[in-house]
């Protein structure tokens, strides 16, 4: 009987705690590194690293800015095939900064979303063509794992509307951004990026400046008119670098460059056709240059490769020493300068295009040179050696931009026609593009012709990638509709010519 009454007593404890504890087992069961809410300022730092970091060297090979001698390199021979989905990857996480920025009630985290959101589908429509857009993300919340693809005009519509939203919400706006890295939570300056990244989308769809439904030189002229822009390299879309681990400079200690990479003749002989002392800054002297005692500044002191010669030609000219690498500066100093997502003199480029293009009533030869001169300034502030210890600040201080605005090929009254001044405009905007904004550079010269690129015989450069296999594996039906609709049926080549270019 002793046994049962304390068994009996047991059990009874037993189930008094467990009807007491349900709820807090409950909550002691939920995964701490699986939390369903979070403050969308955790989700921003990881997001805006990863949308404002070096985006590497592909775009610089099909962009005539380096040449491969260990190998053939696809970008700078264009013989790529199929692109990456990966960016709906980091939409995935905006997607849920988005939703709990909507929990909190918090209209700058909002739009600061939509923002990358426009980012991210800007360079997924420009690299492929038409993408799913409207049905995309939607897999948990409407069990949509097929999304059908928007025309890539439906696309350029949605980013400009989100853009405005964006731009819309950020309007007076005084809460502090915590978690930001790029403005250290000032959203007046978010909101200057925003609109002048939608400067940036609009000039890039100047072939299209007819169409009724875009409107785009009204709209262009009203975001330029009255609402906020950048006005200063203190407005730059910029990542600064720190010397912490995850936080360096992305190239910082790149085996890539020291062993095959080296610069494009093109490159180097278009820097000192212009007398542009940015050449110092980018490359280093060949071997036979500095052993010749020649030193920075002297523009015969730099070659490159020839892009479209075979790699084992380009290999032995570096082998003889005669061939430039890349300044050793992006690899050997852990900060280097800050890699801009969009800088405001990418942003004075494209205000003096769309001057020169009749949009704006404004000066395109005042924002053309500011373009200049404030690169130069930028890399002023920023240019140094590996050690540290030498100076790059006097090739690019005022006087040496003032001299160069004056160069033959550099001044804007050299330029008798709209051309001309579209050509002077792109040319220095590419100037500006090394290691900065990513494939840009590129996009330009499909969209404009200039600068103009080397080619191989083989074929005209790229216009965009094909979609990616996992595409024809998962949603077959979606894509080849998409690909019939732009380019008839398994036309899915890199030569297509999509929408934006038509």
């Amino acid at each position: 009987m002793k046994t049962v009454k304390i068994t009996s007593v047991l059990v009874s404890l037993i189930l008094l705690t467990f009807g007491a504890c349900t709820k807090d087992l409950s909550e002691i069961n939920e995964n701490p590194n699986n939390v369903s809410e979070t403050h969308p300022q955790l989700l921003l730092t990881e997001i805006a690293f990863d949308a404002f970091k070096v985006e590497g060297t592909g775009s610089m090979y099909a962009s005539r800015m380096l040449v491969q001698t260990d190998g053939e390199n696809n970008g700078q021979y264009y013989n790529w095939n199929r692109g990456s989905f990966e960016p709906y990857d980091e939409l995935r996480n905006i997607t849920k900064m988005y939703e709990e920025a909507v929990r909190i009630e918090s209209n700058t985290y909002i739009a600061i979303a939509k923002f990358f959101r426009a980012y991210y589908f800007y360079g997924l429509t420009i690299t492929f063509g038409d993408v799913p857009y409207s049905e995309a993300l939607q897999g948990e919340t409407a069990n949509i794992y097929e999304p059908v693809y928007d025309t890539q005009k439906q696309v350029f519509q949605g980013i400009l509307q989100e853009l405005e939203e964006a731009n819309t919400l950020l309007s007076g706006s005084t809460e502090l951004v915590a978690g930001d890295i790029i403005y250290n939570g000032d959203a007046a300056k978010w909101q200057k990026l925003i609109n002048s990244f939608r400067l940036k989308v609009l000039i890039s769809l100047s072939k299209k400046e007819g169409d009724a439904d875009l409107n785009i030189p009204a709209t262009f002229a009203s975001i330029f008119n009255s609402q906020p822009i950048m006005t200063s390299l203190e407005d730059n879309g910029q990542l600064v670098f720190v010397d912490q681990d995850g936080s360096r400079y992305s190239q910082f200690n790149s085996s890539s460059y020291g062993s095959g990479m080296y610069m494009d003749s093109t490159f180097i002989q278009r820097l000192q056709d212009h007398k542009d002392p940015r050449l110092f800054l980018y490359c280093s002297t060949t071997k036979n240059a500095k052993e010749a005692g020649l030193l920075d500044n002297d523009f015969s002191a730099y070659e490159g490769g020839n892009p479209i010669a075979p790699y084992g030609e380009v290999n032995d000219k570096a082998a003889a020493g005669d061939a430039s690498k890349v300044n050793n500066r992006y690899t050997n100093d852990p900060v280097a300068e800050p890699h801009n997502l969009l800088g405001f003199w990418e942003v004075e480029f494209v205000i003096a295009e769309a001057a020169s293009r009749g949009w704006i009533s404004a000066d395109a030869k005042e924002h053309y040179e500011n373009g200049i001169k404030t690169n130069f300034s930028f890399y002023q502030s920023y240019a140094k050696d590996a050690t540290g210890t030498s100076d790059y600040s006097s090739f690019v201080n005022e006087s040496a931009a003032d001299a160069y605005l004056l160069e033959n090929l550099v001044n804007w009254d050299n330029a008798t026609s709209s051309e001309e001044q579209l050509e002077l405009i792109i040319t220095q905007k590419y100037f500006t593009s090394f290691h900065q904004s990513g494939w840009r550079m590129y996009f330009d010269q499909l969209r404009t012709g200039y600068p103009e690129f080397m080619i191989p015989a083989a074929g005209t450069p790229p216009t965009r990638w094909i979609y990616p296999q996992d595409e024809y594996n998962q949603n077959a039906a979606n894509v080849s509709t998409a690909i019939e609709r732009q380019f008839g049926a398994d036309n899915d080549g890199i030569r297509q010519v999509p929408w934006w270019l038509q």
